[in-house]
């Protein structure tokens, strides 16, 4: 929700959609992401690591594709963009739930 509120190209239908956006993610992320790595394996390190940002707008754009319509990215560039911000809110929750669960 956060990356469709700050990522111009990036369109959520409904917060339920939301939620089955995050599984497809998920389940992009678990299957189809490491194939994509290993395949681009050189290009990433040509690049140092700077491709894994391509792949990264890939699994987004393939999400989207199997969101039915949850999900709406109108272009490379949103993906790309809508990508660095998912990893960085993503990392940012992380890090706040992972010092939440050291203070309890």
């Amino acid at each position: 929700m956060i990356t469709a509120a700050v990522v111009p190209g990036v369109h959520i239908s409904s917060i339920p959609a939301a939620a089955v956006v995050a599984i497809v993610i998920g389940l992009v992320n678990a299957v189809v992401r490491p194939i994509l790595v290993i395949l681009t394996l050189p290009l990433t390190i040509l690049s140092l690591g700077l491709f894994l940002l391509v792949v990264n707008a890939i699994s987004l754009s393939l999400a989207s594709y199997f969101s039915f319509g949850g999900l709406k990215i109108t272009g490379f560039w949103p993906a790309l963009f809508g990508a660095i911000v998912l990893s960085v809110v993503s990392s940012l929750l992380n890090k706040w739930f992972n010092s939440q669960a050291e203070n309890a």
